[in-house]
């Protein structure tokens, strides 16, 4: 038996897209595939909210049944539960919003059944999509937390529970549990995709990201989702080898011994693949950054939780009423700072790049910590959420307990066809 008849769940969005649009592979086998897996698995794994299976094989056979309906067409997707949707549950990972029924979908939503993806489900998100973990536990090894705040979503798709799922990002939520669960993450430029019906934590910050198990499959769906069917392009025929700038970022003193040792090998394996390969460092002045996405973070997130905060503190975890009263605490000209030194170093980024085309950067500080009382640091990745910039986590090796860790593809804003081909080329590089 073929992996398609006998595991169709373990096949890659991008190949399972092509035996559904071919009809060699109905919409129900795939969902059935996943469902059994789900079965099987989340248990251990608790990556789901919701679900309703009878509700998702309709999707599924209306699909079979009707003409290929676009790119997406059979997809199962997984939706992390901070976005609205029509037909389930939005809980937000809160006790406020239990069995909350939204009227609309967010329009990410809305387009991937317009593109023919089945809405699998909800996938577990920490409180409000901030720091404090929900039940989601790593997907190869239980004792470790798989990330977040996207913690479902990428332990879903690590464990061949569906092909794509939907996450944010407002520090380190796609990329570092990504990294941690051995699968792609793409946290495009900020406001590529939209964040209607998405609940919001910080404007400036927020942005939608997408996992897959490889740079295509992630490709595949926000070409799906926006219409720029250069960015599948990009990805599927990858670079020639390209020029990258390895930047150790400041934040390196909080790398562990394995992303140190990761970066060091993806440097020396990728110059001998044929790129040219060479040491960046960012301009000085952004080495505030850090500092400044907290400020712009905390003032945010108590603002957007300001009802919440307000009516219902206790059924907020002591963390997030800590966060928020931190929040209203920052003096507002702290606050307008660190706008204008994002809004600073955003115009300097494309032209600091020089004549590199991606740059080669940490996804997390090292493999997924032991235990399930934090989902990890964001340190990584909260700069360049701040700067705006594309960014797609690479897995290249695994760390002390044999765990996944990646490194992420860094590209200029509004770059990410290029940056999702270097992404690709590195990929295949690297993982052998």
């Amino acid at each position: 038996m073929d992996k398609k008849t006998s595991e169709p769940n373990r096949l890659s969005a991008v190949d399972a897209a092509r035996l559904l649009g071919r009809r060699e592979l109905s919409a129900e086998a795939l969902l059935r595939a996943c469902l059994e897996r789900i079965a099987a698995r989340e248990q251990t794994v608790q990556a789901w909210a919701y679900i309703d299976e009878g509700q998702a094989l309709e999707q599924a056979r209306a699909l079979d049944r009707g003409a290929v309906r676009g790119p997406l067409h059979g997809l199962p997707v997984g939706v992390k539960d901070i976005f609205d949707t029509f037909d389930m549950p939005t809980q937000y990972g809160s006790p406020i919003y239990q069995d909350h029924r939204p009227v609309a979908d967010a329009s990410s939503v809305a387009l991937t059944r317009r593109a023919g993806g089945v809405i699998l489900g909800k996938t577990v998100t920490t409180e409000f999509a901030t720091f404090y973990p929900n039940k989601t536990r790593h997907p190869h090894n239980p004792a470790h937390t798989p990330g977040g705040s996207s913690s479902g979503s990428a332990a879903g798709v690590a464990d061949w529970m569906m092909p794509l799922a939907f996450g944010t990002q407002t520090a380190g939520s796609v990329i570092r549990p990504a990294s941690f669960c051995g699968v792609v993450g793409y946290k495009p430029t900020y406001n590529m995709l939209q964040k209607s019906g998405v609940k919001p934590e910080s404007d400036t910050l927020d942005t939608i990201g997408l996992f897959g198990r490889s740079v295509p499959d992630v490709a595949l769906f926000a070409a799906a989702l926006t219409g720029f069917a250069r960015l599948q392009g990009a990805a599927a025929q990858g670079a020639g080898a390209p020029r990258i700038g390895v930047c150790r970022t400041y934040e390196w003193n909080r790398a562990q011994p394995e992303t140190i040792s990761a970066m060091e090998r993806a440097a020396s394996g990728l110059a001998a693949a044929g790129a040219k390969v060479s040491d960046f460092t960012l301009p000085a002045s952004f080495a505030g950054l850090l500092a400044a996405h907290q400020a712009i973070l905390w003032y945010e997130l108590a603002r957007c939780f300001a009802d919440e905060f307000t009516r219902h503190p206790e059924l907020l975890s002591a963390p997030l009423r800590e966060r928020c009263a931190q929040g209203y605490a920052v003096d507002p000209s702290d606050y307008t700072k660190a706008l204008d030194l994002g809004r600073a170093c955003r115009a300097q980024l494309n032209d600091a790049f020089g004549d590199c085309d991606v740059l080669l950067a940490p996804a997390a500080p090292g493999e997924a910590p032991l235990g399930l009382g934090s989902t990890g640091d964001p340190v990584m990745n909260a700069v360049w959420t701040l700067l705006h910039a594309p960014c797609v986590t690479v897995p290249v090796a695994t760390g002390p307990n044999g765990l996944p860790v990646g490194l992420q593809a860094v590209g200029r804003i509004g770059d990410d066809g290029r940056t999702l081909a270097c992404a690709q080329w590195m990929h295949e590089k690297l993982v052998q």
